[in-house]
């Protein structure tokens, strides 16, 4: 019987200990381009963290929030990039984008992009000034016909 207590007590009461070092998070921000070789200034945040969460909203996602899990998995592969960049993080963020975009028509640009690439911005604060800085720029992937379902 205490053998079970034993396993369960760190379940309930866990250690923070796994953080080995606190190091900024990447963001991961993306641009819809018209032409192969198009440079843009034009980069939206992928999925922006609300400003303002109501307690309700708290409270429901500390239960069910699989979009906030996903997001978690999505931060998990742009810190292997950052590390060891691999074609399987890059490909698992650039179809995780592709999804979320054919989701929303929120966008204008939307039917005339041909293309879609990310890049990894890091925010971290030094002192009173935040410093941002662009450490990852993805492939440009094409957008094909049959994948734009948004149009």
């Amino acid at each position: 019987m205490t053998n079970i207590f034993k396993l369960l007590l760190p379940t309930l009461f866990p250690s923070w200990r796994f953080f080995d070092v606190i190091a900024p998070s990447p963001r991961i921000q993306y641009a819809l381009l018209n032409a192969a070789g198009e440079i843009t200034e034009e980069w939206q945040e992928f999925r922006p963290r609300p400003a303002h969460l109501p307690f309700k909203q708290m409270l429901q996602r500390m239960v069910w929030n699989p979009d906030w899990n996903e997001s978690l998995f999505l931060t998990s592969c742009a810190e292997r990039l950052l590390e060891k960049p691999t074609t399987h993080s890059e490909d698992e963020i650039l179809n995780r984008i592709m999804a979320d975009l054919r989701k929303t028509t929120a966008h204008n640009h939307l039917n005339t992009a041909t293309q879609l690439q990310f890049r990894l911005q890091l925010i971290q604060r030094n002192g009173q000034t935040i410093e941002q800085e662009i450490v990852f720029y993805s492939r440009i992937q094409p957008i094909h016909k049959d994948e734009k379902r948004w149009s």
